[in-house]
């Protein structure tokens, strides 16, 4: 009798060790930072998702900025870096379906872009220089670095570069980690957050491990974000979960009803939204 409690008590003991290495390794992976300076300026502010944008004024426009910061709101907005190596404001890589031709930014140089206009209106696709004099001393910004195939180091050190020029209080995110590795060894004083969404659920081109690894917030461990930025309607995926039980901030894309915007901000998060309410726009 003594030998099988004694045994028992072993097995136990190995079990809880063995859960205690397990609670480690996923703090490990998942943990960020949490003493990165300036998250309080972010909070109290509802961000406009590519601007405030609606019928006969297109996303990401400087018509879509200007009613977001006269209305008091701070703005989530997308950055690409051209040919010639300027920051334009647009979210897809493709120019088709904002601007009904064929190519991608980063084929086409600053001057060629803004020849462009988008979604059929006269507005045309801003630097990022045209849109940040727009926020200077009002609300915040959560800039999305969108990088595609190289330059990712370029991308994140010319945006915040450009950032830094205007008094503005911003965030920095993006579902690729380079940037991000990248602000976190060179610009630590930005406030750094990884995107991401369940993406078996939301394939996006992405191939099985960028699904698995993005999904599960596995680039958390070379990234160390300050926030992490996830699909409002998939905030629950385990991996989630830890991290604000681990103490990380969290931002909610992208809301689109009065009462989700009301859940985010009593979950602590930033709320980034499009007009509450209002059907939803088709993206790509």
């Amino acid at each position: 009798m003594v030998e099988l409690l004694l045994i028992l008590a072993a097995a136990a003991a190995a079990a809880a060790a063995l859960a205690g290495l397990g609670y480690l390794l996923v703090w490990f992976l998942l943990h960020g930072r949490r003493d990165g300076p300036g998250w309080e300026k972010l909070e109290g502010f509802r961000y406009a998702h590519r601007g405030l944008h609606g019928p006969g004024v297109p996303e990401n426009s400087l018509a879509a900025f200007r009613r977001a910061a006269e209305a008091g709101y701070g703005a989530e907005l997308d950055v690409h870096l051209t040919r010639d190596g300027r920051l334009v404001v647009i979210h897809d890589g493709d120019l088709e379906r904002m601007c009904g031709v064929p190519g991608r930014v980063a084929e086409k140089t600053a001057e060629e872009l803004a020849a462009l206009r988008l979604a059929g209106s006269e507005e045309h696709i801003p630097l990022l220089e045209e849109v940040l004099p727009l926020f200077a001393g009002r609300a915040p910004l959560v800039v999305e670095l969108k990088t595609d195939r190289h330059g990712a180091a370029a991308l994140a050190r010319d945006t915040v570069d450009c950032l830094d020029r205007f008094s503005i209080d911003y965030c920095v995110e993006s579902f690729d980690p380079r940037p991000l590795r990248w602000l976190r060894r060179h610009r630590p004083s930005v406030l750094r957050g990884q995107l991401s969404q369940d993406f078996h659920r939301h394939p996006s081109g992405q191939g099985p491990w960028n699904r698995l690894a993005l999904t599960n917030l596995f680039f958390n461990a070379f990234t160390r974000p300050d926030f992490v930025a996830y699909r409002f309607g998939d905030r629950e995926k385990p991996a989630v979960r830890l991290c604000r039980k681990f103490g990380m901030r969290m931002a909610y894309w992208t809301l689109r009803s009065r009462a989700d915007v009301a859940l985010a901000e009593q979950e602590g998060a930033l709320p980034i939204f499009e007009e509450p309410d209002r059907p939803k726009e088709v993206t790509h």
